[in-house]
């Protein structure tokens, strides 16, 4: 069963490593979606990522949660999706089901939100100091 999620995952937090926690409690081969640089800027703003996106995929290539992690650089991860053919796609409970890219090619899962983490939060946390 391949699960498969996607983001930035640009400092990674208590939140993802329980997103990719659930997603591997899912099947037995997570994949993971990670935006490139390029991408991030854009959905981001110029200042990020802080992380580029070698250092941040080895980050998640070291979690026992996570088997692969496949960089791309569109807007959405939906050209990824059709390539992979996922069983089941994860995303956080920032979304519905409708709101989640590629939920008519897999089953989708939404992973209850972890709050008070987010990659921005702690940026701006930092910055406040």
């Amino acid at each position: 069963m391949i699960v498969f999620t996607n983001g930035c995952f640009d400092l990674i937090h208590r939140g993802h490593i329980e997103l990719l926690k659930f997603s591997k409690s899912l099947g037995n081969r997570v994949i993971v979606g990670l935006n490139s640089d390029e991408s991030v800027k854009k959905l981001k703003g110029a200042e990020r990522p802080v992380n580029n996106q070698e250092d941040r995929k080895l980050i998640l290539e070291s979690l026992r949660y996570v088997d692969e992690v496949v960089i791309f650089n569109e807007e959405t991860p939906y050209n990824l999706i059709k390539k992979i053919k996922p069983n089941i796609i994860v995303k956080g409970g920032d979304y519905t089901i409708d709101e989640v890219v590629g939920n008519k090619l897999a089953e989708v899962k939404i992973f209850k939100y972890v709050k008070d983490y987010s990659s921005t939060k702690i940026i701006q946390n930092i910055s406040d100091r």
